[in-house]
């Protein structure tokens, strides 16, 4: 498990072993006052977004060029293009995440605001504009000095903020079937990892409602 889990835990008041169980469950939902029902949405997306909550919640951009082309084609429109910047994660994310060559812009307009202000969290803070209003709307000034502590303190704050800006909250009364998958299509913008997602929210839901 990352250390954002474990640091998680220490805030959450649980025992910061690394594990996602039934009892981090409950005392995340609790420490955020998330009704069952919400949290069991909020975290089985999270743990779907952060493969499990097992790896560091920073955004992997070590694609090779055939990932390259198939996740960010409209950037990269040859193989040769794609394998020139092939599994260098600092040169990719200063090309596609640059307002330069982007149709809607991240507020990244200084050379190297790419990688600097790359994914992070639970649910990925992307782009200068975001970091600056996710750490002016959750009283966290240090972040735009820091933005690494979106991946090693905040990743949770950053995933609540998340379903705060887009008001995913209104969907998360129950859960069901088809909840869930409106949530995922506000999440990911599409039902990519449905199934997972499903299977998670449901094994949650269960594990909060148990008491």
């Amino acid at each position: 498990m990352s250390d954002a889990m474990r640091e998680l835990q220490s805030k959450c008041g649980v025992a910061a072993d690394g594990q996602f169980g039934p009892n981090t469950a409950r005392a995340i939902a609790k420490f955020y006052q998330l009704s069952p029902e919400a949290a069991s949405h909020f975290l089985g997306q999270c743990h779907h977004e952060s493969g499990g909550f097992k790896r560091k919640p920073e955004e992997n951009l070590n694609y090779s060029a055939k990932g390259l082309r198939s996740t960010f084609g409209r950037y990269f429109k040859t193989d040769e293009q794609a394998e020139e910047y092939a599994r260098n994660p600092e040169k990719i994310a200063n090309y596609v995440y640059m307002d330069e060559n982007r149709k809607y812009p991240l507020g990244n307009t200084k050379e190297g605001d790419g990688w600097l202000w790359r994914g992070r969290g639970f649910i990925q803070c992307t782009g200068r504009f975001n970091y600056r209003a996710f750490s002016s709307e959750m009283r966290l000034p240090e972040v735009m000095d820091n933005p690494d502590l979106v991946a090693t303190e905040y990743a949770m704050e950053s995933a609540i903020w998340y379903f705060d800006k887009n008001n995913i909250w209104v969907h998360c009364k129950h859960v069901t079937d088809d909840t869930i998958k409106t949530v995922t299509k506000a999440v990911n913008g599409g039902t990519h990892g449905l199934e997972d997602r499903l299977e998670q929210t449901y094994k949650i839901h269960k594990w909060l409602v148990s008491d």
